[in-house]
């Protein structure tokens, strides 16, 4: 078995095609932007070049792209994932629809979008968001909570509809939101300016119609095999999958102490999969490199197991970060250490499900903590060499040069 650490940014100029950016007009691949998720042409590029590979896998699923991705290929995707929204979205990223079903829920848009814009239709109750102000105005907040009740009263549950209907539901709730993307992670903008003179009132009923367009013509373009997400953990890839796969090709979180339930926190809790930040907590702790809410304080806490492998680079780095002189220099090279202790348990495991010949690339990037550079490609070179990998080639790519592409 052959494994590539890939990442085949050229730092000496602009990249967008090999970030979300390119997804944004996509088709299905842009319903949800998540920021750290890398771009269809670097997936389709990879496989260009190995039709053979009849099945492919991407055990840090995200939002589904290389699946699909394998999947408009002709080839059987399978995603790994243990995010339950992710698992939920995906699901509807990769099923096929008929144009019944299309034309179903473009009517039952133009039905909601009428109803949803009376000031008395029937409404949810917000969703429990901490500093629920912060995302969303009073006027756009209730125009929210009545789109959600007219979507559950109109459609039934399970049904395609529904679940297209809600993708565009997922994608108002961002549109009127207070979210921005220019930084590393989501964060808020600026809405401390005065408005004009002349400032329109947005209408956000035609703001519904216009994203559940988007997302149906996405709908109309299908797969030709449909795709596969599984519910499992990457750390044990082996318990949840039953196959073997040709190819891998995989972006794992990278240790930069982004988080996904952060990121995706707004959908989850008005999609009903978050109810209180414990559980949003819980969730990043599961994850492999979370560290959102309660799962900081369980990191101080947390020791090796003394199991994992642990690469002469990666103690070189843990050594600098856990420098007295920095500041929680100790917690975050917990952080750090745990990450790729889970990563080793995820190597040491996968060659479980992958067919002798299989090849697999990895898209990582580097960090640095307190001008300490955590050279990750070096570390994952020397974590599947000592697992018997054959390395074709890497290259590395800093964090902050992948986010300056954004």
């Amino acid at each position: 078995m052959t494994t590539s650490l890939t990442t085949t940014l050229d730092t000496r100029k602009q990249n967008a095609h090999l970030t979300f950016k390119h997804n944004r007009h996509s088709g299905r691949h842009g319903w949800l932007r998540l920021t750290p998720a890398y771009s269809v042409p670097l997936v389709s590029n990879i496989l260009d070049d190995h039709k053979y590979a009849a099945k492919v896998l991407d055990p840090f699923s995200g939002t589904g792209t290389t699946a699909l991705c394998a999947a408009y290929m002709g080839l059987r995707g399978t995603g790994l994932e243990i995010n339950p929204f992710l698992v939920w979205f995906s699901s509807v990223k990769f099923r096929q629809f008929s144009p019944a079903t299309i034309e179903n829920a473009r009517s039952l848009g133009a039905v909601i979008a009428v109803a949803s814009s009376s000031g008395g239709a029937p409404a949810v109750d917000p969703p429990p968001i901490h500093n629920i102000e912060r995302w969303w105005n009073d006027e756009d907040l209730r125009f929210l909570c009545r789109l959600k009740a007219c979507i559950l009263d109109t459609s039934e549950e399970g049904c395609d509809e529904r679940d297209l209907l809600l993708v565009a539901f997922c994608r108002v709730v961002i549109t009127l939101s207070n979210a921005a993307f220019n930084h590393q992670s989501m964060s808020f903008k600026d809405t401390n300016k005065s408005p004009t003179l002349f400032e329109l009132q947005r209408d956000n009923a035609d703001i519904f119609r216009k994203e559940l367009s988007l997302v149906l013509n996405g709908a109309a373009d299908n797969p030709r095999i449909e795709p596969t997400v599984v519910t499992g953990d990457a750390r044990q890839p082996s318990r949840f999958l039953h196959d073997k796969f040709d190819m891998l090709i995989t972006s794992p979180p990278y240790p930069n102490r982004m988080s996904y339930i952060r990121e995706l926190r707004p959908y989850m809790y008005w999609l009903g999969f978050l109810t209180n930040g414990r559980d949003a907590s819980e969730y990043d702790w599961q994850a492999i490199g979370g560290t959102w809410g309660a799962a900081t304080s369980r990191l101080a806490a947390w020791e090796p197991s003394g199991k994992a492998f642990t690469p002469t680079t990666l103690k070189k780095s843990l050594t600098g970060i856990s420098d007295p002189k920095n500041d929680n220099g100790k917690l975050l090279a917990n952080y750090v250490a745990k990450y790729f202790e889970d990563m080793w348990s995820h190597i040491s495991d996968i060659s479980a499900i992958l067919n002798r010949d299989s090849e697999v690339h990895y898209i990582v990037g580097n960090s640095t903590f307190y001008a300490t550079l955590l050279p990750v490609e070096e570390i994952f070179k020397a974590m599947l060499q000592e697992v018997g990998w054959a390395l074709i080639r890497h290259a590395g790519l800093t964090v902050e040069e992948f986010l300056d592409l954004l």
